[in-house]
């Protein structure tokens, strides 16, 4: 009776644990190593046709985005999720494989002119395509036995549409253990979804920690504050540009949107124009508009049982494509326009930024946390001038961060959620899912109240029958830095062209400096860059 960390060990991406019991071997989440977590996603750290068993705690790609590689590489047992993770991933795995596809491509456009060997996408569309094959979905509260010594139970986790809490109890050679995995714990009060369930009891958790070191910021009124942005661009006579993930997020956008239209909110425009701009987003709100009994809250359920849609209201225009989205910024008209990517480094977001960035008239608004180094962030941290598509783009729009809007539990949540599992108190808490640094301060603030906690390493193998490591686990070195292009420009290569050019400007106004000051400028510039060319 064993568990092992594969992924998301002092890291936010990558998922991955493996439990071993009855000799069969279960994983639950195979996800994407992503951003600063990257290290080599084709490869596995173990053979996937000893795998037997696939749990997805909720779709998003970095706890589902390797389950097509699985699968390409010889995996042939059953997924088990809840019904709407599964209509997700659906579409969320095609659009990952596309992007795969994408990317290799462009490598090998420029590979061939070099001499270089063709690469292969991670996985293609036609991989992602055989999922579908190998689900088996439930509800929750369902509990399913995957064979004698394993059942599961899926429980409410309260971040996106479908995610879920996973209970697994075990037993072998007369020892029983219960197992409780939390996925991804979502915040509380959010639209659409409810709050995460409680669960009593469990010998282990394998618990996130996205936030354990922090709060969120109180935000008073959502949907008047960015009424009240809207209202003053339009007046204006500028564009609202919010770059947003198309899972969740674009979701719950549309919802407040259609809140602020029956109260009237934007007074310059009462029946102004709202564009979801993104293929993605626009398939994932037909699935956030379907059957979706029993994962909704009681505000959502009121609404449709009163015949209201959720994520309809006059004005709402979907494209799908690029055609259609190249237009919008031909129409002088202002509008509300949510795209994708919601950090800006991919996607049709960062055509409506070159239109919009350099006109003081129009806002953007970011509505979901933008990772280090990424083009999101960039603005955020006060770019005045950023590069797109080969041109620069000067930052004259207002721009506007709403922080308090967060599908993930805060540390007083987390706390409050664990705090709910004590009986019995766990033998362990395994703390993951959380910056290296993230995840030590919350397993320190577990120990303080009296748990047990510890913060696991990668490959680290845990004995769950007699509550002791039997193997330790490594520490991966920070990734190191590539200078091979990957298809797309980086927020975090824009801020370096950016700093470049801050260089240049500091350069030219030192004419008038005395020759010793200039000298030990070049001597740094020049030690600079011998650090970054060896």
């Amino acid at each position: 009776m064993k568990l092992t960390f594969f992924g998301a060990a002092k890291a936010v991406t990558g998922s991955c644990h493996c439990v071993e019991v009855c000799g069969k071997k279960i994983l639950v989440d195979c996800g994407l190593q992503q951003g600063k977590d990257e290290r080599d996603n084709s490869v596995l750290d173990f053979a996937p046709n000893y795998i037997d068993y696939v749990i997805v705690t909720h779709a998003h790609i970095d706890h589902s985005g390797r389950v097509p590689l699985l699968i390409k590489q010889g995996f042939q047992g059953q997924i088990f999720t809840t019904r709407l993770t599964g209509e997700l991933l659906d579409i969320m795995l095609q659009d990952s494989a596309h992007i795969q596809e994408m990317e290799a491509q462009y490598k090998n456009q420029k590979g061939m002119r070099a001499g270089r060997a063709p690469v292969e996408p991670l996985y293609t569309v036609e991989d992602a395509l055989q999922v579908a094959d190998h689900l088996v979905t439930a509800e929750y509260g369902q509990t399913i036995e995957l064979f004698e010594g394993c059942k599961i139970r899926f429980v409410d986790a309260g971040h996106l549409l479908g995610s879920a809490c996973v209970e697994m109890w075990l037993s072998e050679d007369g020892v029983e253990k219960k197992l409780l995995f939390s996925g991804d714990l979502g915040n509380v009060n959010q639209p659409i979804i409810r709050d995460p369930s409680y669960v009593d009891g469990a010998d282990y958790v394998i618990m996130e920690s996205t936030y354990g070191d922090r709060n969120h910021e109180p935000v008073d009124s959502y949907t008047e504050s960015l009424a009240q942005i809207i209202d003053d661009t339009f007046s204006r006579g500028g564009n609202v540009i919010i770059p947003s993930f198309a899972v969740g997020r674009t979701q719950e956008l549309l919802y407040f949107m259609r809140e602020m239209k029956q109260k009237g909110l934007v007074k310059s425009n009462p029946d102004f124009t709202v564009v979801v701009d993104s293929p993605l987003a626009n398939e994932a709100t037909k699935i956030f508009a379907g059957d979706l009994r029993g994962y909704l809250d009681e505000e959502a359920i009121e609404l449709i049982q009163g015949g209201e849609g959720l994520f309809t209201f006059p004005g709402l225009t979907m494209t799908e494509s690029s055609d259609e989205s190249k237009l919008l910024n031909m129409d002088k008209t202002s509008k509300v326009i949510i795209s994708a990517s919601g950090m800006c480094d991919a996607g049709r977001i960062r055509h409506h930024l070159k239109h919009n960035l350099w006109r003081p008239e129009c806002s953007v608004v970011f509505v979901g946390y933008q990772g280090e180094g990424t083009l999101g962030r960039h603005l955020l941290e006060g770019a005045k001038q950023v590069r797109l598509f080969g041109e620069d783009i000067a930052v004259n729009a207002s721009i506007h961060n709403f922080r308090g809007l967060s599908s993930h539990a805060d540390r007083d949540h987390l706390l409050d959620w664990i705090d709910h599992v004590t009986s019995p108190a766990p033998d362990q808490v395994f703390v993951v899912h959380g910056d290296a640094p993230v995840t030590e301060i919350f397993a320190n603030t577990l120990r303080e109240k009296g748990m047990n906690a510890h913060a696991p390493l990668y490959e680290e193998v845990y004995d769950l029958a007699a509550n002791r490591m039997l193997a330790a686990g490594v520490e991966l070195e920070p990734k190191k830095i590539s200078f091979e292009s990957t298809g797309r420009v980086s927020g975090a290569y824009q801020e370096l062209e950016s700093a470049a050019m801050d260089l240049m400007t500091l350069i030219r106004a030192s004419k008038g400096l005395t020759n010793k000051d200039l000298k030990k400028m070049a001597s740094q510039i020049k030690a600079m860059t011998e650090k970054w060319q060896g």
